[in-house]
């Protein structure tokens, strides 16, 4: 039967995946804590409750060749540059993404450990990309409740049945929750803490996808279960969307460069929220956005605590903003050479490392490489606490039994 979606974009002519690289040297035992999974077109089958089967999310192919995800005869695409390892450089753009024109590490846990193992990664934190957004988001924005927590909890129960138990040392679990309504989304978090999750995925601006702020109560049955379940908080960068363009800006090359101080922003948001205050075994990881900030942070609230007065309502006075900011807060390196003189002030127990695979940002196959120029010459308890030992302690995660360095 002939689809009757039309996006109105034309599919323009695309050349064959790249040849498998060589497997890489590996430097180091790394563990990445920012990759993304590109949710293949069974996901949702089979895991809907009986009286959802029929709506639940599928992918159709449009009149111009480009496959979609449906829900409820609405399209969402997976943007091209959201799957760009693999692809020659001429096939990174904008336009919808084929599952047949990707590699298949996108969406076939198998591919993806072999993709992993090119690019000499153990264990990789793997955020949707597709169908939820990065932050998990559309399902709670649908009209009918019911329906948008019955496809989060198959998103989760994809997640753990399919990308993770088939791989459960080099998989670490990280789930979507409902965000709609906080206390089934707290209870979407224990479910998945039982069976062994250690993470979550949530936009780091919920105002800007028309949810309450983060300094509302809306979000402490979510907080607290996060909290006491000691589920890491992911708050990907780009979750809610680019920061506001200027009239004529260009969209792109402006919204990626500003993804450092969009991670400040929100770091220093949901720092003076008060929920690390109240909550001091809260874990919250800053995904992408690089280091380069974090020391800018921390210079600025050592200031307003200490001369400009502007800190009297920091709501623990037994800690300082600055070291709540280490004690809760971890933060993502991808690439950032000029900023490893500053891991002192950011803390050397706080940075992490990622491949970003196998987004535009990503540096598979050669994330090895990157890394070891970044490392190249610190102590080697340094270079093992940046490329493992703190996501594994963070996430919980298994290490190999012979660790490099």
């Amino acid at each position: 039967m002939p689809s009757v979606i039309k996006l109105g974009i034309k599919r323009p002519a695309t050349h064959p995946l790249l040849p498998d690289p060589d497997p890489r040297e590996v430097h180091y035992t790394m563990i990445s804590v920012d990759d993304h999974v590109m949710e293949p077109k069974h996901t949702f089958e089979g895991r809907m409750p009986s009286k959802f089967e029929a709506r639940a999310p599928r992918v159709e192919e449009t009149e111009e060749g480009h496959e979609v995800w449906v829900i409820d005869d609405t399209p969402y695409f997976q943007v091209g540059f959201m799957c760009v390892a693999g692809r020659p450089k001429e096939d990174y753009r904008v336009e919808p993404a084929r599952y047949d024109e990707l590699r298949p590490g996108c969406f076939d846990v198998k591919h993806r450990i072999k993709d992993m193992d090119i690019n000499g990664i153990w264990a990789s934190v793997n955020f949707p990309s597709g169908v939820t957004g990065f932050g998990g988001t559309l399902f709670s924005e649908f009209e009918d409740q019911e329906f948008g927590l019955a496809c989060v909890r198959a998103w989760n129960d994809w997640l753990f049945e399919e990308w993770h138990s088939a791989y459960p040392d080099r998989i670490v679990p990280l789930g979507i929750t409902y965000l709609a309504d906080p206390e089934k989304g707290a209870e979407e978090i224990r479910r998945n803490a039982k069976r062994g999750f250690t993470a979550v995925t949530m936009p780091e601006q919920p105002h800007r996808q028309g949810l309450p702020s983060v300094f509302m109560p809306h979000w402490e049955p979510i907080i607290r279960a996060c909290a006491e379940t000691d589920t890491v908080v992911n708050l990907h960068v780009g979750s809610s969307g680019f920061a506001s363009m200027p009239e004529g800006a260009p969209m792109m090359e402006l919204g990626a460069t500003q993804f450092g101080p969009m991670a400040l922003c929100s770091a220093a948001e949901w720092l003076w929220s008060g929920w690390p205050a109240k909550y001091p075994e809260l874990k919250i990881a800053m995904s992408e956005g690089g280091i380069g900030w974090v020391a800018a942070l921390v210079d600025r609230l050592n200031n307003i605590m200490a001369r400009s007065g502007y800190g009297a309502g920091w709501p623990d006075p037994k800690i300082s903003p600055a070291d709540a900011l280490r004690r809760n807060f971890w933060f993502c390196m991808i690439d950032d050479p000029s900023t490893i003189v500053t891991l002192p002030t950011v803390g050397i127990e706080n940075v992490l490392c990622e491949s970003d695979y196998p987004h535009g940002d990503g540096t598979w196959p050669d994330t090895q490489e990157v890394t070891f120029r970044m490392l190249d010459g610190l102590p080697d308890d340094v270079i093992r606490k940046v490329t493992h030992e703190n996501a594994a302690k963070l996430y919980r995660h298994p290490l190999p039994e012979n660790c490099l360095p």
